[in-house]
């Protein structure tokens, strides 16, 4: 039977420490939560700017309720586009520096659709190792020649660029912030490189909009590059604390993607209250820079402190800070001793990160004050060494 095949899959993941399990959190999400009773630090989400609970958010999702209802009732293409929708997209166009922009339900949603809908057989796509998982499957989908360049690595992706000269279209696609490493993609190298070579280029700014940039848009602003890159795609759901994915681009790319994005095509439309939340976000993050600031301070201060106590970390240059274990059980023995002490930051295992590679991925928000952060790192000494990570 199916459920004794996969009962004898469950008990293996068990044995190598890679089973997974739902944690509840209790009430709203905030820098302190309710999880399994217990009032802990959060220190693993991606709502970075702390704007999940925010009350410009919700009273535009109130106001959005009285006025157009809960649900869009269908696919963009059928009748679910709505004023909240054309708003947005409108925003996320300004934010971005582009002539238009397209919203989806989820940024899965958004790289799928996106790569599997512009490239084809006969095409070839240039993605580096460390890519989300959202653009790996959209790669696949896409049924176009698929070349892995080493992580960052620009001598290997301008030798693959030479190597497939003979291909008419070519698409490098790359993560801003990469998000199990928090380091950032040289998109200014990609860029020099995409333009010599021909190629169109995407980048994924799941974990860069809203954090970096003048005006919050994204590493691509950071390096001024937002007329460099054809195709800059994000979400909604993590510093602007909503949920959704977004692509930003020339009009002809909107177009298309509403013609030939089967994730668009065929999904229902984000619901009102989620839209106008989205909206209010885009608003905060332009109007409130100190947000970004906090940010910025909370990651560095931990970074340094941590470093300073023996942890390695990876060469993060975000506000995600990878602390490296390595073994598996090492890395969630420490899980389970910050929990105990109040600090919620789950180890992250294969296939998520490489074998051996075993981390705690440590997210702080605006929303943490200096005394949080002290509390982490005062924890983070005692648990390291009463299991012997730290001398």
């Amino acid at each position: 039977m199916l459920k004794d095949v996969l009962s004898t899959r469950l008990a293996a993941l068990e044995l190598e420490d890679l089973y997974r399990n739902l944690r509840l959190v209790e009430g709203r999400q905030e820098s302190k939560v309710v999880i399994d009773g217990r009032e802990v630090l959060m220190l693993a989400s991606n709502n970075y700017l702390g704007l999940a609970n925010h009350p410009l958010l919700k009273k535009a999702a109130q106001e959005a309720i009285k006025q157009f209802g809960c649900g869009s009732g269908s696919s963009r293409l059928i009748s679910g586009t709505m004023e909240l929708h054309e708003q947005l997209e409108s925003r996320i166009a300004e934010l971005k520096h582009t002539e238009a922009a397209l919203v989806f339900p989820t940024g899965y949603h958004a790289n799928v659709g996106t790569i599997s809908s512009i490239m084809t057989r006969g095409d070839v796509i240039l993605s580096d190792e460390l890519n989300h998982a959202s653009i790996i499957d959209g790669c696949r989908l896409s049924h176009a020649n698929t070349l892995v360049f080493r992580h960052n690595d620009m001598g290997h992706l301008a030798h693959l660029l030479d190597s497939c000269r003979g291909y008419e279209n070519r698409l490098i696609v790359v993560d801003s912030v990469f998000s199990m490493d928090g380091d950032i993609a040289p998109l200014d190298e990609i860029s020099t490189l995409a333009r010599q070579h021909k190629a169109w280029m995407m980048v994924d700014e799941a974990h860069a909009t809203g954090v970096f940039g003048p005006n919050g848009a994204g590493i691509a602003e950071e390096f001024n590059l937002s007329s460099e890159i054809e195709i800059q795609m994000g979400t909604l759901s993590k510093a602007l604390g909503g949920s959704g994915g977004y692509v930003a681009g020339s009009r002809e790319l909107v177009n298309w993607l509403i013609n030939r994005a089967r994730s668009f095509v065929y999904s229902t439309a984000l619901p009102p209250t989620v839209t106008a939340t989205a909206i209010a976000a885009i608003d905060i993050v332009s109007n409130e820079p100190k947000r970004r600031q906090q940010l910025r301070d909370n990651a560095d201060f931990l970074a340094k402190e941590l470093t300073t106590l023996g942890y390695t970390l990876a060469n993060s240059r975000s506000q995600i800070l990878a602390i490296i274990i390595g073994a598996t059980s090492q890395t969630m023995a420490l899980a389970a001793e910050l929990f105990s002490q109040g600090i919620f930051a789950p180890g992250i295992r294969p296939p998520t990160v490489p074998d051996n590679t075993s981390r705690i991925r440590l997210t702080p928000m605006a929303s943490h004050t200096p005394e949080d952060m002290e509390y982490t790192v005062s924890a983070f000494a005692e648990a390291g060494k009463k299991l012997g990570l730290l001398s």
